[in-house]
């Protein structure tokens, strides 16, 4: 009987744990992964992208911002949301779908793997 009470509270005490913390340095690793392997068409500047060279530029910005953003926000705010050069947001169009803000699809991805259970 005392081994079924230790298993059981072994088995709360692993289902109430609390949930791993999630840097924001992760998140922002997670973000430009996610661009880096879609197959959504990255615009800049009325110049298509693919996920590969998307990245590598948001990436890039992140590394120079770097000293500026704490969160995935900011990040997104800082690097992904609009050239720096023109003030022209960058914009997302996967397959048939509509052409959408960066900053949304990126604001989506980011709720999706907060969201995502443990």
């Amino acid at each position: 009987m005392a081994r079924l009470i230790a298993t059981i509270t072994l088995v709360l005490l692993y289902l109430l744990r609390p949930a791993q913390a999630v840097t924001p340095a992760e998140e922002i690793e997670y973000l430009i992964d996610t661009v880096r392997h879609s197959a959504c068409t990255f615009i800049r500047n009325g110049m298509e992208y693919d996920g590969a060279k998307a990245a590598d530029h948001i990436a890039a910005k992140y590394d120079y911002y770097k000293s500026d953003i704490k969160t995935a926000e900011d990040f997104i705010d800082r690097a992904a949301t609009k050239s720096a050069l023109s003030g022209k947001p960058y914009l997302m169009r996967c397959g048939d779908g509509p052409t959408v803000a960066a900053a949304d699809w990126l604001r989506a991805v980011l709720k999706s793997y907060r969201d995502k259970p443990p």
